[in-house]
């Protein structure tokens, strides 16, 4: 069969529970399949709880802390900065992206910047903004919205939303077939129905859901019962500690939710979830009927989570398991040979969202040459219950988190231990021991751990 073809799922804002196999609140029937038939990581944290570092991160390797992107700032990923994405052309693959990828700013006309979407290592683009942007941004898919005389009531709806309040939940102003995740797995399934080049293919479908808002299109808005939704974990008092970058987000952040509005909340997420998973379900139908699934890798993760009420708070850019934990499964083809993953399997090692670039790589033949520090998940992959980091760090607003399967740890930016939670004990981090003098010496030991990544990492980089 040789060369294997590569399909890259992504979503936005998907935590790591929204699962039919990781959570029981969401049918996910295609992502069920691809985690049965491959590898699900039960710890994966991204490398930053928010959209633009995370996914300049993905695109690098880096860390916040080595490009300075800490937030979601105007960023534009410089031309020639080195990615996997190139890795993967000069390994002789053809490149795709359907969706979003938001390595420069959502603004003006992104079919102009075609171009430096080629210089990161793309070939055949169909990028659009996110859920927000593209109230205001030109892509193939709002010219379409235009022509159809659409675009004006989808403004609308979203000026309205955002005035009244963030979370408000009700179906698109726009028909099914407009909705932006079905046009992107529209778009890449059509894609890979014409696809007759001689290259093998790597394509990246990057949803722009179940990012907010609440919004998702009918049949899908009432598919679930907001009453069987998970209750949301309530926010714990403060207590005596240091204090942080989640602790003026809750100061800041206090949306007033009516009795039974968190549920609808989730159950319309749920259905953002299942619309999209109906689309992958169409994509690996067409990879199907082409012959081609046997010899496909597929991954599938997300950039972020969603905290949907968790703590009282909504959207993400927090340490908490509803932002910084994400999906992530990985299935090799049967046809390769040189792998020999246990199907179904579970790693619950602690990975790092920048591992994905550097697996992909390496499945495809592959090699990185730039300096950077994801780690191919290669190795678990035929060893799932094998060790693949002792921990794993996430980064926001100058702050830096560790979780290994014992505890979480994050750093203010004064370098103090502000949250810390025994993973094992309370799972839904419901009482936060940072500060406690029964811990001390716990705290210590991994402030240390994390200022020694900081320190490996930031040399690295400099001694480049």
């Amino acid at each position: 069969m040789g060369t294997p073809n590569i399909l890259f799922l992504m979503t936005d804002q998907q935590r790591w529970d929204a699962m039919g196999c990781s959570g029981d609140w969401v049918q996910t029937p295609n992502l069920d399949r691809i985690a049965s038939e491959g590898v699900q990581f039960t710890n994966c944290v991204t490398t930053s709880p928010v959209c633009i570092p995370t996914r300049l991160s993905l695109a690098t390797g880096l860390y916040p802390h080595n490009t300075g992107v800490w937030n979601n700032m105007g960023h534009t990923l410089l031309a020639e900065t080195p990615t996997w994405m190139q890795a993967m052309q000069a390994a002789g693959y053809r490149t795709s992206l359907f969706g979003k990828t938001h390595l420069h700013p959502h603004s003006g006309d992104l079919r102009d910047r075609e171009g430096l979407m080629n210089a990161y290592g793309l070939d055949d683009i169909n990028e659009i903004g996110g859920p927000r942007a593209s109230a205001r941004t030109l892509s193939h898919m709002t010219a379409m919205w235009e022509d159809k005389g659409v675009w004006e009531a989808y403004r609308a709806d979203y000026r309205e939303r955002f005035s009244t309040k963030p979370h408000l939940v009700r179906p698109s102003t726009l028909a099914f077939e407009d909705y932006a995740d079905v046009y992107v797995g529209q778009q890449a399934k059509r894609y890979l129905q014409n696809y007759d080049r001689q290259e093998p293919w790597c394509c990246w479908v990057s949803f722009g859901g179940p990012h907010e808002p609440w919004d998702t299109p009918e049949p899908y808005a009432s598919m679930y019962d907001p009453e069987t939704m998970p209750p949301a974990i309530p926010r714990p008092p403060v207590g005596e500690r240091p204090h942080g970058h989640l602790d003026r987000l809750m100061q800041r952040m206090n949306p007033k939710f009516e009795p039974g509005e968190i549920g609808r909340l989730r159950a319309n997420y749920a259905g953002n979830v299942t619309l999209i998973d109906d689309q992958i379900g169409e994509i690996i139908e067409a990879i199907a009927a082409r012959g081609e699934l046997d010899n496909t890798v597929i991954v599938h993760t997300s950039d972020h989570g969603e905290m949907n009420g968790d703590y009282g708070l909504i959207y993400k850019s927090n340490f908490l398991n509803g932002a910084v934990r994400i999906p992530l499964l990985v299935r090799t083809p049967k046809a390769s040979g040189s792998q020999t993953t246990p199907t179904g399997s579970l790693c619950d090692s602690p990975v790092e969202w920048i591992d994905i670039g550097p697996t992909l790589v390496e499945l495809a033949g592959g090699e990185l040459v730039h300096r950077q520090f994801g780690k191919s998940l290669c190795p678990v992959l035929t060893q799932p219950e094998s060790t693949h980091r002792d921990f794993a760090i996430s980064e926001i607003e100058g702050e830096i988190m560790l979780l290994n399967q014992e505890w979480k740890a994050a750093l203010n930016a004064n370098g103090e231990v502000y949250l810390l939670f025994d993973v094992q004990n309370d799972p839904n981090e419901t009482e936060n021991l940072a500060g406690r003098p029964e811990v001390a010496d716990i705290e210590t030991a991994l402030r240390l751990q994390i200022l020694e990544r900081l320190v490996q990492t930031q040399l690295q980089v400099s001694n480049q």
